[in-house]
């Protein structure tokens, strides 16, 4: 006869739980979930799990999860049956009962990584199409262009179209018209960034514009030149701009939430560069904190950047947080 076991987790991880239970079909055993109420379940103590599951509901045998710490022998005695620590991590279960691993698919995403060059007028192109390869094994999506201010960039043409002729979308970074149009022209994918006061550049050119506030921090700015390209038909992605530590970073945050939450289908771009760049710590903890953020938004582009010693992984990090 099969063994009953009961699993013991919280609010968050109660769906996860059902879902990787009923994947596994196990044969071996059958099982139970019990949700004890708090939401994070490994929060749970001893104590806590003895005054909120007051019998074993039949089991063989209680499993808790994996980081659950304190003494298990009172429950096993208060239940009159075993009961063990599971895997730190719920996605581990298989593991736990000898199924083997299950390989992540990291292939899919949900989130179109731009990699920056941002020196691009000052790079040949045949070093833009090196540092190119080097971020599409990175899991780069698009070759992004940083135009510099008051810096020529008399091969911008022919830079573009060898990104192309190479098999990348581009994308050129300027504030400066002219160098829209001429990236546009050249057959750029994308153009960064117009604002309500430059979208007539988005009618010249066949190019997707990412679209920003007229001014710093105005989201009034971006809503209309949203509005427009709506009306219009024309595809865009809308960025509200995240600002780095401590220059607005919590207010900006807040500006994507309430441009997520006004416009529930467009698609939208964070440029994750302005916090990984500019915060002197390690990227790996803030692009898991972005992209959290970026998941719970389901934001759909990100500008990242690869300038600084310690953010030089910081678009490979984008690629596997995205997935």
């Amino acid at each position: 006869m099969a063994e009953n076991i009961l699993f013991l987790t919280g609010k968050l991880a109660e769906n996860s739980l059902h879902k990787v239970l009923a994947e596994m079909q196990p044969a071996e055993f059958s099982y139970q979930i019990a949700q004890l109420g708090i939401s994070v379940a490994a929060l749970m103590t001893p104590e806590f799990i003895a005054r909120r599951l007051p019998d074993a509901r039949g089991a063989d045998r209680v499993i808790v999860p994996g980081l659950c710490r304190g003494d298990l022998s009172p429950l096993a005695k208060k239940y009159g049956v075993p009961v063990s620590l599971g895997p730190e991590d719920l996605k581990d279960i298989p593991q736990y009962f000898g199924r083997g691993g299950k390989e992540q698919d990291l292939s899919r995403y949900d989130v179109k990584i731009f990699a920056e060059i941002v020196e691009a007028p000052q790079v040949a192109v045949e070093q833009i199409l090196a540092r190119a390869e080097f971020y599409r094994a990175q899991g780069a999506n698009v070759i992004d262009l940083g135009c510099l201010p008051n810096t020529p960039f008399p091969h911008l043409e022919e830079t573009v179209r060898a990104l192309k002729a190479a098999g990348f979308e581009v994308s050129v970074d300027s504030l400066v018209p002219e160098e829209l149009l001429r990236g546009g022209k050249a057959g750029a994918d994308y153009l960064l960034s117009l604002t309500e006061k430059s979208l007539w550049i988005a009618d010249e050119v066949a190019a997707t514009p990412i679209l920003i506030p007229a001014k710093s921090g105005s989201l009034p700015s971006l809503y209309r030149a949203i509005d427009i390209m709506l009306g219009k038909g024309k595809p865009f992605i809308a960025d509200p701009i995240l600002d780095p530590i401590p220059f607005g970073f919590a207010e900006s945050i807040v500006r994507y939430q309430k441009l997520r939450k006004k416009y529930p289908t467009i698609q939208i771009m964070m440029g994750v560069g302005n916090l990984t760049e500019l915060t002197d710590a390690d990227t790996t903890g803030i692009n898991a904190m972005l992209f959290g953020i970026i998941a719970e938004l389901k934001l759909n582009a990100v500008l990242a950047t690869s300038v600084s010693p310690h953010a030089c992984n910081a678009v490979r990090e984008a690629d596997v947080g995205g997935a």
